[in-house]
C-alpha cells in the first residue's frame, strides 16, 4: 500500500534477546480483566491534558483509521519473559498524534488510557520514539479482540505492558504519574535491555514515589 516500513530491534538488526527473555513462537494472550466489546458507534480516541492550545481533540473510529498510517517491524518483549521477534505492526504512529495535537512545551510525560480505566505512563521521549505506534494490524491482519483491537500501543524499546491494548486516548502531563501496573509494583520506566521489571529496582529519578 506504499506505507513506510521501519525496522526496529533492541540493539540493531540482530535478533538479540534482552536479558532474562526467551524466544516465543506464536503470540500468547496476556491481559488483566475481560476483553471489551467493540462498539464502533461509541468508540473514540481522545487527546487531552496539557495541549499546546489548551483544547481537547477526539476522533471517531472511522476518523482515527484515516489518520497517517505507517508500518514498523519490531520486537515485543513481555515482562513475563517471552519475546516475539520481527512482527510487522501497522497503524497510526504516536508521532502523528503529537503532530496533530502538539503538547505544551512543559509536557514531560503522557498517560495512555485504555478501556476500563487502564493506563500506562510514558516519558514523552519514549512516546515520541519513531517506532512507537498505535497498531491496528499485525503482519497485515487486523488485530484480534484478544490482542487489542481496535488499537493497541506498541513501544518496541520498552516492556509490552507500556503499550496498552484497547487504547482510547492520550493525556499530556507536565509531571510524571504512575499508571495501572506502575502503581502495583512494576518499574516506572520498563526498559527490557536494563531488565527494569519491578519498582524495587528503581533508582532516583526513575519515577515518582509509590
Amino acid at each position: 500500500m506504499g506505507h513506510p516500513v521501519e525496522r526496529a530491534s533492541g540493539t540493531g538488526a540482530a535478533p538479540d534477546l534482552p536479558p532474562g527473555q526467551r524466544l516465543q513462537r506464536g503470540w500468547p494472550v496476556t491481559h488483566y480483566g475481560p476483553v471489551p466489546k467493540f462498539r464502533p458507534e461509541r468508540w473514540d480516541f481522545r487527546v487531552f491534558g496539557a495541549t499546546a492550545d489548551g483544547e481537547k481533540r477526539s476522533w471517531t473510529h472511522e476518523e482515527f483509521t484515516a489518520l497517517p498510517y505507517a508500518t514498523v517491524v519490531a520486537d515485543l518483549h513481555c515482562v513475563t519473559k517471552f519475546s516475539m521477534l520481527g512482527a510487522e505492526w501497522g497503524g497510526v504512529p504516536a508521532r502523528a498524534i503529537l503532530d496533530l495535537v502538539p503538547p505544551a512545551p512543559e509536557v514531560t510525560h503522557v498517560m495512555v488510557w485504555a478501556e476500563y480505566g487502564f493506563s500506562a505512563n510514558l516519558r514523552l521521549a519514549d512516546f515520541a520514539d519513531e517506532r512507537a505506534i498505535f497498531a491496528i494490524h499485525k503482519d497485515g491482519e487486523l488485530l484480534t479482540a484478544e490482542h487489542g483491537f481496535p488499537a493497541r500501543l506498541v513501544v518496541p524499546h520498552l516492556y509490552a505492558w507500556k503499550g496498552p491494548k484497547w487504547v482510547r486516548g492520550v493525556e499530556y502531563m507536565t509531571a510524571d504519574r504512575r499508571g495501572f501496573w506502575e502503581q502495583r509494583g512494576y518499574h516506572n520506566v520498563g526498559d527490557p535491555w536494563k531488565e527494569q521489571r519491578y519498582s524495587y529496582q528503581e533508582e532516583p529519578g526513575d519515577g515518582p514515589e509509590l
